[in-house]
């Protein structure tokens, strides 16, 4: 199973890229920084990514950045931002991706705990977890040739320690533990499903 992982320099993307790799998928790491480079939020450059690793079975995007700040200080360019960076890049990941799978392929998207709990500063950040969340559900009864969508939505990494202190009392859940959801996204056979993963 060729699976391509958008954002595999994370820790997140990097968790999903070793446990499928691990269950024997030859897995493509794409990322900003890496060989097989890509910005998602150039249209360009991910119809790039696709040209050059060709037909593929899976599709896991892990990527996304969102403006955290208080609701007030919030502007309209930051609410944009959160869209682009996290709504809009992982929506063209799929429409710009279904070409390239093949029949009964897949795409699994990340979204977060901010989709259903609340932090401090965190209004942005939880609309563009809900936005994608809710094109998952829908996206997934529209699907040519038998793809699937899901999307992953951890709560805060352990390994994450540098966001502690933002989810206070928040648990906590392991890199291991978020790539295995990936395998599960991946190789099973649910669509139209959000795993979280809260503890």
């Amino acid at each position: 199973m060729r699976v391509l992982v958008i954002g595999a320099s994370g820790l997140v993307g990097g968790a999903a890229a070793d446990a499928l790799a691990e269950d024997g998928c030859e897995v493509l790491r794409a990322s900003r920084s890496a060989e097989l480079s890509v910005d998602i939020t150039d249209p360009g450059s991910i119809q790039a990514l696709y040209e050059q690793v060709g037909t593929l079975d899976a599709v896991v995007c892990a990527v996304g950045s969102v403006p955290f700040k208080p609701l007030g200080e919030l502007s309209r360019d930051d609410f944009m931002a959160a869209y682009v960076g996290k709504v809009q890049a992982q929506l063209d990941v799929v429409q710009l991706g279904t070409p390239h799978l093949g029949d009964g392929g897949s795409f699994t998207l990340t979204t977060g705990i901010l989709a259903r709990e609340p932090i401090a500063a965190g209004a942005a950040a939880s609309l563009a977890n809900g936005a994608v969340d809710s094109f998952v559900l829908a996206a997934a009864t529209e699907l040519p040739r038998g793809l699937r969508i899901n999307a992953v939505s951890p709560t805060v990494l352990a390994e994450a320690t540098g966001y502690h202190s933002s989810f206070p009392g928040f648990a906590q859940v392991s890199a291991a533990a978020v790539g295995q959801c990936f395998v599960k996204a991946v190789r099973g056979v649910q669509t139209g499903r959000v795993f979280v993963l809260d503890a």
